[in-house]
C-alpha cells in the first residue's frame, strides 16, 4: 500500500468513528428524552384534559364547584326558611284558637249576666261582688243601691248581725227570707242582689227611694 493509500484509509477510519459515536449519542439523548417521570406524565396528561377544552368554556369547569356550593347553601337557607314559617304559622293558629275561645267564653258570660244567670263560685271578692250588682240593678239606681249595701255590710255578702240575725249584703231579716230569690241566698251574692234590688222596688218604689228613707231613718 502506498503512502498516500494509507493516509486516506485512515482518514475514512477516524470519520467512521466518528459518525458512529455521533449517530450514538443522538440515540442516547433521544432515549434519555423519550422515558418523563411519572409526574410529568401527570402533568402532561392534566394539561392536555383541560386543554382540550375550548379556552371560552374553562372558565365554567373551574366554576362548577362553586356553582355547586352555592346551590346546597340555597336549599339548606330554604329549609330553615320553611322550618321557620311553619313555626310562625302553628304560634300564630294557637294564637287565634285561644283568642276565639276566649271571646266565646266573653260572649256567653255576657249572654248569662243579661238573662240575670250568674255561675256561683267558691268565694267573691268586693269587685266581683260590685260587678255582678252592676250587671243587675239599673244604671241609674245603682249608687244608690251601692250606698245602702256600704253600709248594711260593707259589700259582704256573708255578713251577719250578731244581735239580730240580719244576714248578707242587704242584710236581709231574718236571712232566710231571700230564699224567694233562691236556695242558694247564703253563699251566692247574685241571689242576695236580686232579693234586695226587689224588696226595695216592692217597698220603696226603687234602690233610690230607699237610700232616701235609709238618710232620714238609718234603716230601711
Amino acid at each position: 500500500m502506498s503512502r498516500n493509500s494509507a493516509r486516506g484509509f485512515a482518514v475514512v477510519s477516524a470519520t467512521a468513528v466518528t459518525t458512529v459515536g455521533a449517530v450514538m449519542g443522538v440515540a442516547q439523548a433521544q432515549a434519555g428524552t423519550a422515558q418523563p417521570t411519572d409526574d410529568a406524565q401527570a402533568s402532561a396528561g392534566d394539561a392536555t384534559l383541560l386543554g382540550d377544552i375550548p379556552v371560552g368554556e374553562q372558565a365554567q369547569v373551574r366554576a362548577a364547584p362553586l356553582a355547586q356550593q352555592a346551590e346546597t347553601q340555597a336549599v339548606a337557607a330554604d329549609a330553615v326558611a320553611r322550618k321557620s314559617a311553619e313555626q310562625a304559622a302553628r304560634e300564630q293558629a294557637a294564637k287565634d284558637a285561644r283568642a276565639k275561645r276566649e271571646a266565646a267564653e266573653e260572649k256567653a258570660k255576657r249572654e248569662r249576666e243579661a238573662r240575670g244567670i250568674f255561675p256561683q263560685q267558691s268565694s267573691y271578692t268586693v269587685a266581683e261582688v260590685q260587678a255582678i250588682a252592676r250587671q243587675i240593678v239599673p244604671g241609674g239606681q245603682y249608687q244608690c243601691f251601692s250606698n245602702i249595701v256600704n253600709h248594711e255590710s260593707t259589700w259582704n255578702y256573708l255578713a251577719v248581725n250578731p244581735s239580730s240575725g240580719a244576714y248578707g249584703l242587704v242584710q236581709a231579716l231574718p236571712g232566710n227570707k231571700m230564699a224567694s230569690a233562691g236556695a242558694d241566698w247564703q253563699t251566692n251574692p247574685a241571689t242576695q242582689i236580686k232579693w234586695g234590688l226587689n224588696y226595695m222596688n216592692s217597698r220603696y218604689g226603687s234602690p233610690c227611694g230607699a237610700w232616701s228613707y235609709w238618710q232620714a231613718h238609718g234603716n230601711y
